[in-house]
């Protein structure tokens, strides 16, 4: 009989769910999310559906990301960050869990006024969660060793997190470096992330003893 809890196993888990969260982040995100800041009253009037599955693609990526953080832990249970790491993940999942209230609450409410402030409420507090998922990217560089460049790309996109959300809460003109931060979070973070799930997929675990 063939095993399945074996690290190979957990490897391919955590890159599905990888894959999974980029894919309901991107519509949640790009889709969903920029709609009501272009045209808030309109999309929640006229395209109420779209808010209501965008909400539930953010639902979607907060249980995959527990997903994710279950089958790492399991994957490099061996390593002593391993568990900081999770729990480090695991705190952005819970976070990210509660951004979503305002955001449910948009749909009730009346004018663009109150759906942007709602909106901007989510992005806060998804902010702080994004703060302790930098930190879990940190040690998941430390933990995975190899690749190096795609450890290397973890790392940074952590720090790069880190800085981000420190940066928002200290420069009162943040808007105006915006489009720099978002750059140096968004390239090390797409790059980082996503070779980590392709390779997870095709070699993750394969050097792991079970």
């Amino acid at each position: 009989m063939t095993k399945i809890n074996t690290p190979r196993t957990f490897a391919r888990i955590a890159g599905f769910s990888y894959l999974i969260i980029f894919f309901t982040a991107i519509f949640a995100n790009f889709f969903v999310l920029e709609a009501l800041l272009k045209a808030p009253e309109e999309t929640i009037f006229n395209n109420h559906i779209m808010v209501r599955l965008g909400i539930m693609a953010f639902l979607v990526t907060v249980v995959f990301d527990v997903v994710v953080a279950w089958a790492l832990n399991e994957l490099y249970k061996h390593h002593s960050l391993s568990q900081p790491s999770t729990l480090f993940r695991m705190m952005h999942a819970a976070i990210m869990g509660v951004a979503l209230f305002p955001l449910v609450q948009t749909l009730e409410a009346t004018t663009a006024h109150d759906i942007l402030h709602l909106i901007k409420l989510f992005n806060t507090i998804w902010l702080i969660g994004l703060f302790f998922f930098g930190v879990h990217l940190i040690f998941l560089g430390r933990i995975i060793k190899t690749p190096k460049v795609i450890a290397a790309f973890l790392g940074i996109a952590g720090l790069m997190y880190m800085v981000d959300t420190a940066a928002h809460f200290l420069m009162a003109n943040y808007d105006s470096y915006s489009n720099i931060f978002l750059a140096l979070v968004a390239i090390p973070s797409i790059v980082g992330e996503m070779s980590f799930a392709i390779w997870l997929l095709i070699k993750g675990g394969k050097n792991i003893n079970s």
